[in-house]
């Protein structure tokens, strides 16, 4: 099965930060998914890109911060993540797929 460039586009990034190193003993792995992409849209692009067979699919979307950008208001984008929680025996290893 090749990987379709689609699933690129819905699978953008891992995250890795400590909560998502945590979230990584429940056998969960965090990415960032693109706006517009559904829960079983990521679960498909994760299965064809690694490999393996996900669980379940938690989405949750961070609202962009304001901030000051040369004395004037702005704002960062919105940016969707996506908890993927693989089926035992199955693991991705995102430090080394970067």
């Amino acid at each position: 099965m090749s990987a379709l460039p689609h699933h690129y586009d819905i699978i953008r990034r891992p995250v890795i930060t400590e909560k998502s190193t945590q979230a990584s003993a429940a056998n969960a792995v965090v990415f960032e998914a693109a706006m517009d992409a559904d829960k079983g849209a990521i679960k498909e692009a994760v299965e064809a890109l690694f490999n393996v067979k996900v669980q379940s699919v938690n989405v949750l979307i961070a609202k962009g911060k304001r901030v000051r950008f040369r004395g004037r208001p702005g704002k960062r984008r919105d940016s969707k993540k996506a908890y993927v929680r693989l089926v035992e025996g199955y693991t991705i290893d995102v430090t080394a797929q970067l």
